[in-house]
């Protein structure tokens, strides 16, 4: 949802424009995610073990630390979030939105320390108390959203194109970057798991979660220009919006402004486990240290950043979101020339139980030059704040946000 709230407040999109956008970047974007994820049972290998085998032994250590870089990221943005929340519900704003960051910070330590069979009975019922607050929310809120509005008044044609792809790649990349722990979730899947059930349920539950939520918060954001409570509200912060939205329901909707706000711990706790083990994968060193000892690290992490970055939440998420989709659109293409063309056409195959064997996995030379030139790619066609690519420049004043499509269509073209 937080991802979405962009489409209406910076990228001047209306309503439709902006839904047809996210719900289309979060099919295709989750489509990766499931195709990852099918080589969790066949290999029993974890996201970043197995990126071993198509970027070889040293150049995967660069995909890990970008890897992490994603991981701590979400977890920072949900922190802020929550910590966002916290603060606008308590009277007069007692609960500092530090304090808000360290609870949520705690409370997910705890859960992703003690195993994955903790961490999976706890997502088994998290949900739920979300699916029925999510509801709420959109019965309550969604009279004030305005789906006729035209924020895009006044622009230009290219302009407003420029925008729906800078908005469609910030939609698609928050869902690609989850490819990084697409297999992560089924190595405990039994070897013989059919692929397609795999790639299916997987898919499934990324569109299901992701585009009525976008929808969601697209159209909180819709109707900030009608409602002045509703602007000030989300000029305070994005969870002040949330907490806003709620008041007509006076006492009890701080009640589920809270519930809402603990509920981001879930989004949270898949992201800190997932990087304990990534941790690890960096070397033999890493391998020594225990997980809980870097869950602990990448907690106390994210939580000096979320704290440091409270007031800079909206640059941030539109920033470091696009970013991190220019490199695993990447790594996903050479993923697919790895899998397709040398290890299926060619007949390689794969030699699982090498994965920590380094005379047994590939040198990684052109992998890593594959992975560099898609990058000059991105480069090109990115457009952010900070810069905006040579041919990005060419769709609209504030550029067209094509880094991701353009880093994949590159390399795969080279085949």
């Amino acid at each position: 949802m937080l991802t979405s709230l962009s489409g209406p407040a910076v990228y001047y999109l209306p309503f439709l424009d902006s839904s047809l956008c996210a719900v289309l970047g979060a099919i295709l974007g989750s489509i990766p995610v499931a195709y990852i994820a099918t080589f969790g049972p066949l290999s029993g290998n974890r996201t970043m073990v197995f990126t071993r085998y198509v970027m070889g032994w040293w150049p995967a250590k660069i995909i890990v630390i970008l890897n992490l870089i994603v991981l701590l990221g979400y977890c920072i943005i949900d922190a802020v979030v929550a910590g966002q929340i916290l603060s606008a519900v308590s009277p007069n704003g007692m609960l500092s939105v530090i304090v808000g960051i360290v609870i949520v910070a705690l409370i997910t330590w705890a859960v992703s320390t003690f195993g994955y069979s903790t961490f999976h009975y706890y997502e088994r019922y998290a949900w739920l108390p979300q699916l029925i607050v999510l509801c709420v929310l959109a019965g309550v809120a969604g009279p004030k959203f305005d789906l006729y509005g035209n924020p895009s008044e006044g622009l230009s044609e290219r302009t407003i194109v420029g925008n729906r792809l800078s908005f469609f790649s910030l939609c698609f990349s928050s869902a690609i970057t989850y490819s990084g722990t697409g297999a992560d979730f089924f190595v405990y899947y039994p070897v013989r798991t059919p692929r397609w059930k795999v790639f299916s349920v997987t898919l499934a539950g990324l569109v299901i979660s992701f585009a009525p939520m976008f929808v969601l918060g697209i159209g909180l954001t819709s109707g900030l220009a009608s409602h002045a409570d509703w602007s000030a509200a989300y000029n305070t912060s994005q969870g002040a919006l949330v907490v806003e939205a709620f008041r007509p329901l006076g006492g009890f909707g701080s009640f589920l402004s809270v519930v809402l706000a603990l509920g981001l711990i879930a989004n949270m706790i898949a992201p800190t486990y997932a990087g304990g083990i990534d941790f690890q994968v960096l070397g033999r060193l890493f391998e020594k240290i225990p997980r809980i000892i870097w869950n602990t690290v990448g907690v106390i992490i994210y939580a000096v950043c979320a704290i440091a970055g409270r007031e800079h939440l909206a640059a941030i998420f539109t920033n470091f979101l696009a970013l991190m989709g220019y490199w695993v659109s990447i790594w996903i293409a050479i993923v697919l020339e790895e899998h397709l063309i040398f290890r299926r056409w060619r007949k390689l195959g794969w030699n699982w139980a090498a994965w920590d064997d380094r005379s047994n996995l590939p040198v990684g030379v052109a992998a890593l030059v594959a992975f560099l030139i898609g990058w000059a790619g991105a480069i090109l066609c990115m457009a952010q704040v900070w810069y905006i690519g040579p041919l990005a420049r060419l769709v609209g004043e504030y550029g067209g946000d094509v880094g991701p499509r353009h880093g994949l269509v590159q390399l795969l073209d080279q085949c």
